[in-house]
């Protein structure tokens, strides 16, 4: 059985993360848990920490997101695994991110990954004791913005190279969060700093690079045939000439891809061209 933990972290330097708190004064806090016994623990925990005021309790993603949005709490204890949105998939979602405290689920080489990254856990059950002691170090972080980036920057480093292959992908527009299966992804093209995430009922933004996709998308599903561009293999029509030493591919729905060099010899494999 996989080993229940309690993960401490701070997220990236570039991803907005909220200002440091005045420790004297209550520190904010928002409990995401769709569970209601862990819940309680924590709140019951809490109680050897004045300094910490619950903002909000909420029992899925959605309402999550929404409590943040209004609270913009400094400190967040987020369970990941849970229905809708994942507690991963919520922290993608978010503006302004506050010093996080992760309850989940993992097996040893996740573990194992984490610890590479400094990153403190409780294994449940947990005591009070334990629970004070990460709490301490989360109020001690508070304090130190750098400390918080420093981790964080190796953190999430670590967080995508050990996740599964994606089944879904959530996104963020406006104040409207969407779950998008892969299977209706058509195709996936580079913009700036985003992907732009195509599908038959309209493009999606998402601030995720090309080759996180390339290395979490199943490579019998979907294939990078340019830098700019991941195309779903059930949605390739035909592959076209274009010059004397280019082609073009054709979705279904047809938009034109350009293809490069490397895409081609991949293509050709594919398609058995």
């Amino acid at each position: 059985m996989a080993a229940h933990v309690l993960f401490l972290l701070a997220l990236k330097p570039n991803s907005g993360l909220m200002n440091a708190p005045d420790i004297t004064q209550k520190i904010k806090t928002i409990i995401v848990d769709d569970e209601e016994l862990a819940r309680k623990v924590i709140l019951k925990y809490l109680e050897a920490f004045p300094q910490i005021e619950v903002a909000a309790e909420c029992e899925n993603g959605f309402t999550g997101l929404k409590a943040i949005g209004e609270h913009k709490p400094q400190l967040l204890f987020l369970d990941i695994q849970m229905p809708k949105i994942n507690g991963f998939e919520m922290l993608e979602l978010l503006d302004e991110k506050p010093l996080i405290i992760f309850s989940t689920a993992f097996d040893n080489f996740a573990i194992h990954a984490f610890e590479h990254s400094a990153v403190d856990y409780l294994l449940k059950p947990y005591s009070q004791q334990r629970f004070n002691a990460a709490v301490g170090k989360a109020i001690e972080k508070l304090a130190s913005p750098k400390t918080i980036q420093n981790i964080m920057a190796s953190l999430s480093d670590q967080i995508a190279e050990t996740a599964d292959l994606l089944n879904r992908v959530a996104v963020k527009t406006g104040s409207r969060v969407d779950v998008i299966p892969v299977n209706d992804i058509e195709y996936i093209e580079a913009s700036d700093d985003y992907v732009e995430i195509h599908t038959k009922n309209g493009r999606f933004i998402k601030q995720k690079t090309m080759k996180f996709f390339d290395d979490h998308l199943d490579p019998e599903l979907f294939l990078r045939v340019h830098r700019s561009f991941i195309v779903a293999i059930h949605q390739i029509s035909k592959l076209e000439p274009y010059s004397k030493d280019s082609f073009i591919l054709v979705l279904k729905n047809g938009k034109e891809i350009n293809v490069s060099k490397s895409g081609l010899v991949r293509l050709k494999e594919v398609l058995k061209y």
